[in-house]
């Protein structure tokens, strides 16, 4: 991918965050950009993180393939794979208590290739926040769909919104170390 791509996407945002969201791949205005989650689905992104009272800056946002695949297409398995490396290694490096998976190849990569947990998709997964060791690290994780899904479906946007409830509760319910996330470390759910 990276003999078709403008420039590479590595991600942005704070080296020291309590929530990572992981997409799947740049887009034509990230590939130009050479940033995450700038185009429309971006700013879709930029809302919903606001609406839960973060900041864009205190959160990192990357996606599991750093170039945009040719013609746009979905990234395939191998390149996730391929890309893996690099995504190990900013999860490594960031160190985020929770993961925001965003879409099915995000999903994927974190429960199924990093988490040793089967990957059901999205819309069977999504709603809840799992407890996953991933790269050595017990992290909590809330799937979600790809803000992209939801600019052409309302119904997709109203599952975000509920979603990012979720991660307002585990980041802010009690300032993101209290009662709520006592909770869910002896295995209840948020």
């Amino acid at each position: 991918m990276h003999k078709s791509r403008t420039r590479a996407v590595p991600g942005e945002g704070s080296l020291h965050p309590k929530v990572m969201f992981l997409g799947e791949a740049p887009g034509r205005s990230e590939d130009e950009e050479g940033r995450p989650f700038v185009g429309a689905a971006g700013r879709l992104l930029t809302k919903l993180i606001e609406s839960i009272g973060l900041r864009r800056e205190e959160v990192f946002i990357t996606n599991v393939v750093k170039c945009r695949p040719p013609g746009n297409r979905e990234p395939r398995y191998e390149e996730i794979s391929a890309c893996s490396y690099f995504t190990d290694a900013i999860v490594a490096l960031v160190n985020p208590s929770l993961i925001v998976t965003l879409g099915n190849y995000a999903g994927y990569y974190v429960f199924e290739m990093k988490g040793g947990v089967r990957w059901l998709g999205v819309s069977r997964m999504r709603g809840r926040l799992y407890r996953l060791k991933v790269l050595g690290q017990e992290r909590a994780v809330v799937p979600t769909y790809h803000p992209a899904a939801a600019l052409y479906n309302p119904q997709t946007l109203e599952f975000l919104q509920d979603d990012f409830a979720l991660i307002k509760e585990y980041v802010h319910g009690s300032g993101g170390r209290g009662e709520g996330l006592l909770k869910f470390l002896r295995g209840g759910s948020l």
